[in-house]
């Protein structure tokens, strides 16, 4: 199955290996210290997607249906045997199972946690994309509450730039490079009290419609 595309196929061995071992660290970091579920995602370069598919709708932003995922607590050999079956495959997360995501500019990311930080709220992880977007890990279960939180809270009209992903989402894992448009980073890394059981979306919900809110005006 020709997975390794354009320059990846020019990548010099010793980088190969190099970057695989990284890969494979952070996958069973993911999976056996945040017990977190990794599904090995395809890549892009020059705007093709390494699937093979000459028109994919998400090149370089999806799962590759041929390989299983990573469950949690599998270990690094466990890691190691799935991503050389396809080297340079990205890092996904699945989202809808141990989290769901708030997503939201990045701008407006960081003032919010910059806020929260000083109000002492609780936090799990945030990453950060490289188009451009915060995204805010929270107890599954945001998804198909979001509606209904910004309704009770007087944020339902406002059109702000907010969504929460659930179940059928993945985000881009850092270190993995997102749709060739560069790699996913932490703005806030996983730590163990949070990694497992992130804040209710409930608590963050007002400070991230407050600076979604205010990121027009700033601008």
């Amino acid at each position: 199955m020709g997975f390794t595309i354009g320059g990846i196929r020019e990548m010099r061995t010793g980088s190969r290996r190099r970057g695989r071992a990284a890969e494979c660290t952070a996958v069973a970091e993911y999976t056996g210290l945040w017990g977190w579920a990794v599904v090995p995602g395809a890549r892009a370069a020059a705007g093709r997607c390494s699937c093979g598919e000459e028109r994919c709708p998400s090149p370089g932003a999806h799962p590759l249906k041929f390989v299983p995922e990573v469950p949690p607590g599998a270990s690094l050999d466990a890691a190691t045997d799935v991503w050389t079956r396809v080297p340079g495959a990205a890092v996904l997360l699945p989202v809808g199972r141990g989290f769901d995501v708030l997503d939201v500019a990045e701008t407006a990311g960081r003032r919010a946690l910059t806020r929260m930080e000083r109000m002492g709220l609780p936090l799990g992880p945030v990453t950060v994309t490289p188009s451009g977007r915060a995204q805010f890990f929270v107890a599954p279960g945001a998804a198909a509450e979001l509606p209904r939180l910004l309704y009770r809270m007087g944020w339902d009209d406002a059109g702000l730039d907010l969504r929460a992903l659930g179940p059928g989402c993945h985000i881009t894992a850092p270190p993995s490079d997102e749709g060739g448009r560069g790699p996913a980073r932490w703005l806030r890394p996983p730590v163990l009290d949070t990694a497992a059981s992130p804040p209710p979306a409930r608590l963050l919900l007002g400070t991230l419609a407050y600076s979604c809110h205010r990121a027009p005006l700033d601008g």
